[in-house]
């Protein structure tokens, strides 16, 4: 059910070694995905005990031995479905056993879903992403928050879309749970905060080139749609020059994205929601 598409190599993100995070416990979910795995590479050679989490046991085991692969603080993986409480507060669990507390979450599993008009889409994989994006974000967030409070607070930035600010059509399901992500964050900020816990989000669009991007701009060609071309080189293309930036954003930037939230340099912003593309969402 979540991110775990093979995609851009995570050595594709710049990051030098720091001390950036240096003590911090990083739970990163989605890790078995390009974009999960990345920010916890990214937040290792910073300094950080991470915890990747995916429901996907292969490729969480990837991520596993890239991490292995670079020396610095501990990591740990848990095969962990965000839709199961039992899974969740295992996982928190073991992040505690291991690391003591829990700093910082990179609330980050997700499931795109399919790509078809509204009249077409399917009611059930509406409801499934609606339980990853949303109830799944959310029974997390509550977790970790809970621990978080336990030791004095901590950071949380959930990943959101611009798709939700824009309403991307042959997605419904997906822009309506971004969406939703966008204003949970807001609400919960505020119910958090005197528990010195800042949560915020980011709205990432356009990221490539990989896998990822093309099968999004494939499936999109497919869907009949007159919003898109009906090739996949025509939509990446017409994309593109939707951006006033006139190219995709990468892997790097959102983490790098991430990471100003997560960390102390963002310590007045709470309840925000970061957009990282190319100025896409203001057109």
């Amino acid at each position: 059910m979540l991110d775990a598409v093979p995609g851009a190599s995570i050595s594709s993100v710049n990051c030098a070694a720091t001390d950036r995070f240096a003590g911090a416990v990083v739970v990163v979910t989605g890790a078995g995905g390009n974009f999960g795995r990345a920010g916890a590479m990214f937040f290792k050679k910073q300094g950080a005990n991470v915890a990747l989490l995916d429901a996907v046991p292969g490729p969480l085991k990837e991520s596993e031995a890239e991490l292995a692969k670079v020396p610095g603080p501990r990591c740990i993986t848990v095969v962990c479905d965000v839709t199961k409480d039992a899974a969740v507060d295992a996982a928190v669990a073991a992040t505690e056993k291991a690391f003591g507390k829990i700093t910082h979450l990179w609330n980050n599993a997700g499931y795109q879903g399919a790509m078809k008009m509204t009249l077409d889409y399917p009611l059930k994989d509406f409801q499934l992403v609606q339980d990853v994006n949303v109830v799944g974000a959310f029974r997390m967030l509550k977790a970790v928050a809970a621990s978080m409070k336990k030791t004095g607070g901590g950071v949380i930035v959930n990943t959101s879309s611009v798709a939700g600010l824009r309403g991307t059509p042959t997605m419904p399901a997906y822009v309506a749970s971004k969406a939703a992500i966008a204003a949970l964050t807001m609400s919960v900020a505020k119910d958090l905060a005197p528990h010195n816990i800042r949560v915020n989000a980011i709205s990432p669009a356009l990221i490539g080139p990989g896998f990822m991007w093309d099968r999004q701009n494939q499936l999109h060609a497919q869907t009949g749609s007159p919003y898109f071309a009906n090739t996949q080189d025509a939509v990446a293309k017409n994309k593109i020059g939707g951006v006033p930036m006139k190219r995709l954003g990468s892997i790097d930037e959102v983490i790098k994205g991430v990471a100003f939230l997560l960390s102390d340099e963002s310590s007045y912003c709470t309840g925000t929601n970061l957009i990282v593309d190319g100025g896409l969402a203001m057109r």
